[in-house]
């Protein structure tokens, strides 16, 4: 491939801001589509930022993972703003200062009872149009949300007529649960609305969003539910074999996922239809889409499904080559990039740059290994994406913190830091890159340390709870950020 830029959404040099949504501030238990998100916008735009990245926004299973979700299309009705629902007097009264999940979730129920007595023709007309658009994936997701939570059971351990979907089975549960389906609907339809509402004022202020798209979808999911031919299971609907990695940086015994792993022959058989319609949900959502474990596309780490870890699993072909040709006729050139890290084979690097997707570059792994290293700046591409670090990684501080004493002096020879403490020398390392796209996490732009990092692999409790609060920037941030924005001639266009 030639140094050029490797799609649309590489179109010249920007920046880019990781944060979650689940991290901005408000009163709800996390943080959502409200003001917080249009006041993050216009703060990314003082910063002179293009891009703002996120990670999954699906509905969340325990532990509040984005990354296993119970639908590959719903998004999180914890994302859902309350204060427009107030605005259109579908809540009655003041909204509380802060909330519980079950208190959110009681105000969102009393939205739908006041949309029932007053909303507008428009607004009725506007949720026909959406369920009806949308009715390739809402059914299931709804009559599969209505049966969990009736049922309290993943969907394998459900009477055999649900679990199999019998068509007499599911016509009865549809009647019995009319009004939670209903509900269901309506909180899908907020979400989207408000979703295309902040995506338009993004659009408006030059701020291109950028999610997240998991190779694998979570195995007590609606998309696993209604299609388990498309997915590798026994016939009691458990899984046969689960998706991992093996030993890498993060953990010593692999990661052991617990997803269910495609059967890449039907998919092929069907055209791809699961992918299909999948992309089309994302590419609603999103300006541009990282898909998380690209190297799965190629090759993916089956494990038996009866191991506790990922160590007993072995390579696995997969059909990406055919999938991504699908997805280029169905859809056209589409704005991916690959998240490449760990052991890449020449054959994983090729299917990438067949494609054109730009791949990651992450600079906390750079300065070990000599002078080789390919995450060394020196070493980028305008095709790729560099980070400081990811939610995966410590924040930046507190990575260097962690250092040993002859790293940390390599660290600070390289970056020539002196003048600037970390992390602003690895925020200036990433904004010099080549690289068309550089991210930097919120964390780093604050410079927090690693108490206050996203996510530790492998480590199942205490992940995805990190928020920050508007007082804690220094006021002079978005001046900084920005003058270092345009010195390195990512300035918005």
């Amino acid at each position: 491939m030639d140094d050029a830029p490797a799609t649309d959404c590489l179109d010249r040099r920007r920046a880019c801001v990781l944060l979650h949504l689940t991290s901005l501030p408000g009163g709800g238990p996390c943080g959502d589509l409200g003001p917080e998100a249009y006041n993050f916008v216009s703060f990314l735009a003082d910063c002179g930022v293009t891009v703002w990245q996120m990670l999954p926004v699906g509905p969340p299973q325990i532990g509040d993972s984005p990354y296993q979700t119970s639908s590959a299309h719903a998004g999180s009705p914890r994302l859902i703003g309350l204060e427009p629902l107030a605005e259109a007097g579908w809540i009655a009264g003041e909204l509380p200062a802060d909330l519980s999940d079950a208190s959110k979730r009681a105000l969102l129920l009393d939205a739908y009872k006041g949309f029932q007595r007053s909303a507008t023709d428009q607004d009725r007309a506007a949720l026909d149009a959406f369920c009806e658009a949308q009715r390739f994936w809402l059914e299931d997701y709804a009559l599969y949300r209505a049966i969990h939570e009736e049922r309290e059971r993943p969907w394998w351990e459900w009477p055999k007529g649900l679990r199999d979907r019998d068509g007499r089975s599911l016509g009865q549960a549809r009647r019995r649960l009319a009004k939670q389906l209903g509900y269901i609907r309506f909180e899908q339809f907020l979400f989207f609305r408000q979703w295309d509402a902040l995506r338009a004022y993004a659009n408006a202020r030059g701020v291109r969003l950028f999610g997240d798209m998991p190779i694998f979808v979570a195995h007590d999911s609606a998309e696993v539910w209604a299609r388990p031919g498309d997915f590798d299971l026994n016939a009691d609907g458990s899984c046969r074999v689960v998706a991992g990695v093996p030993p890498d940086y993060f953990s010593a015994t692999g990661q052991r996922w617990g997803n269910p792993l495609y059967r890449w022959d039907q998919l092929k058989k069907n055209g791809f239809r699961f992918w299909l319609d999948r992309m089309r949900t994302q590419l609603r959502l999103f300006d541009m889409i990282r898909i998380d474990h690209f190297r799965g596309f190629e090759a993916y780490w089956e494990v038996p499904a009866e191991e506790d870890t990922a160590l007993n699993g072995s390579w696995v072909k997969a059909e990406g080559d055919a999938l991504f040709a699908q997805l280029k006729q169905e859809l056209g050139t589409l704005p991916l990039i690959a998240e490449d890290l760990g052991v890449i084979t020449d054959e994983v690097d090729a299917l990438r740059r067949k494609y054109r997707m730009p791949g990651m570059k992450v600079l906390q792994f750079a300065f070990e290994g000599g002078p080789d290293n390919p995450y060394l700046p020196f070493h980028h591409s305008r095709d790729s994406v560099t980070y400081t670090g990811t939610h995966d990684n410590d924040t930046t501080l507190g990575w260097y913190e962690a250092l040993d004493a002859g790293l940390r002096a390599h660290v600070d020879d390289y970056l020539g830091h002196s003048q600037e403490p970390m992390p602003w020398p690895m925020i200036r390392a990433a904004l010099a890159s080549r690289a068309d796209l550089a991210v930097v996490p919120m964390q780093d732009l604050m410079g927090l340390g690693g108490a206050h990092r996203m996510n530790r692999p492998g480590v199942a409790i205490g992940n995805w709870q990190w928020r920050f609060q508007w007082d804690e920037l220094d006021d002079a941030l978005p001046a900084r950020f920005a003058h270092l924005v345009a010195l390195y001639g990512r300035r918005p266009g």
